[in-house]
């Protein structure tokens, strides 16, 4: 039964990760960036996937832009430590990756890493241990330096490995088997 204004209500987002290839509740979360007005509505929605992802043991991918302090709050409130998850192409601050560790989330990164202004960013990914880093490529937007311009594709998530690697200190091969063992460990896919 869908819930208000045609939106899923949580038992039938509990139904449809029945599915055996569903892995994961979302993307979900809030974004605050360019939303004028009401946002409770961004707000219930994202209780809803919370409450969902509990229910159905599944993890969850979250989003969150200009809205970092009340997306924490929230999963704090609604026991999102309870499934996990990971913390979706990320360009929060330190302080927000160690609140959502302590969530038990993931951090993701995706090609923002390799762009110029991304100096913040890049150290987060310095002080994030590797077992909690996650690469994405977010297609097809976010292409990586030197891809800039062009939609981002899957392929190009190497770009994103090559700069983590470069800022860790460590072979790109430790970046890719550290991020598919987390990948795998995380949301445990059909084989």
């Amino acid at each position: 039964m869908r819930g208000p204004g045609n939106e899923p209500d949580a038992d039938e987002l509990i139904a449809l990760a029945r599915h055996p290839r569903v892995v994961a509740i979302g993307e979900t979360g809030l974004d605050y960036y360019r939303q004028t007005g009401d946002i409770e509505w961004q707000r219930a929605r994202f209780r809803t996937h919370i409450r969902a992802a509990r229910a159905c043991c599944k993890p969850l991918i979250i989003h969150t832009r200009a809205a970092a302090e009340d997306t924490l709050a929230i999963m704090q409130e609604e026991g999102a430590a309870a499934t996990g998850g990971v913390m979706h192409c990320f360009t929060e601050s330190l302080a927000v990756a160690q609140r959502a560790m302590e969530l038990d989330f993931q951090i993701s990164i995706s090609g923002i890493v390799t762009f110029n202004n991304a100096v913040a960013l890049r150290g987060v990914v310095d002080a994030v241990p590797l077992e909690r880093l996650l690469i994405e490529t977010d297609s097809p937007y976010l292409a990586p330096v030197p891809l800039r311009g062009r939609s981002n594709e899957p392929a190009y998530v190497r770009y994103v490995a090559d700069e983590i690697a470069r800022i860790k200190g460590v072979p790109l091969a430790t970046v890719a088997q550290s991020t598919t063992a987390n990948f795998f460990s995380l949301f445990r896919p059909p084989r």
